[in-house]
């Protein structure tokens, strides 16, 4: 059994809808600090839905529209009137690398530029460490000038990543990060993110079944909108489920 720690993210009723139709519906659960808490589900069960109120796309996303309580550290996201100073602390890595047109230093040291870090010594320690973090390091340290989308799309995913990091973040959303990667790069991926959960909470939002079993400390599962279940992945994947849907979809059965 793997028991949630202290909470990290707490959601309350949380709804979200586009132009007034529901994607997400009445969806209550609790995010345990320090673990990586896996989402699955197939296509059109919300599951992008969910990363999206966390990281408060709604504010960017028109027609997008999100009721309920998100609390992180305590704090409801919806009194946040900050938002920049709310996505420092929130790192999201998209289902495609989506570089900024700039190196790969730059792109590692944007978001530290953004909140001050002038000085040289400073910014190439924070690259460094990023890139070493993301399992990128001892393959893009002699071309950091190069831009970042010379580099290969397994590459140009850990960069994804390592750009997260560099905002220094204490909550981690992934939305299928292994969509554009070969299976090796996935791998080494997966082993960057069992390290990471040390030092970060992350959410993973995943269509692979048996990469929530390999990674996830507790588990999710939403279906159409609604949240079917959540529990230790040791026990879905050991078939003791509440719902038979659970078992349904972990088998295969469906989705």
């Amino acid at each position: 059994m793997v028991a949630a720690t202290t909470a990290k993210v707490l959601l309350r009723g949380l709804s979200v809808s586009y132009h007034g139709k529901p994607a997400l519906r009445d969806v209550s659960l609790e995010i345990g600090e320090h673990e990586i808490f896996g989402i699955i589900g197939p296509a059109g069960s919300g599951k992008t839905s969910l990363l999206r109120a966390l990281n408060r796309m709604d504010s960017f996303v028109s027609g997008m529209r999100v009721a309920g309580d998100i609390i992180l550290d305590g704090r409801n996201l919806r009194d946040w009137r900050n938002l920049y100073a709310l996505r420092r602390r929130i790192g999201v890595v998209f289902p495609l690398p989506v570089g900024l047109p700039l190196s790969v230093y730059d792109n590692v040291a944007f978001a530290p530029r953004l909140r001050g870090v002038r000085r040289r010594a400073a910014l190439d320690e924070i690259v460094e460490r990023c890139l070493r973090r993301a399992a990128l390091w001892d393959e893009v340290k002699d071309r950091l000038k190069s831009l970042g989308s010379l580099l290969s799309g397994g590459q140009q995913q850990r960069l994804t990543i390592a750009r997260a990091l560099s905002q220094a973040p204490d909550l981690l959303l992934l939305d299928e990060f292994s969509i554009a990667v070969d299976p090796v790069t996935t791998m080494r991926i997966e082993d960057v993110l069992k390290e990471l959960k040390h030092e970060v909470t992350i959410v993973l939002v995943t269509n692979l079944v048996q990469q929530a079993r390999r990674l996830a400390d507790r588990t999710a599962f939403l279906l159409s909108g609604e949240l079917v279940e959540v529990g230790d992945t040791e026990d879905l994947f050991a078939g003791r489920v509440e719902d038979e849907r659970t078992r349904d979809y972990l088998e295969g059965r469906f989705g």
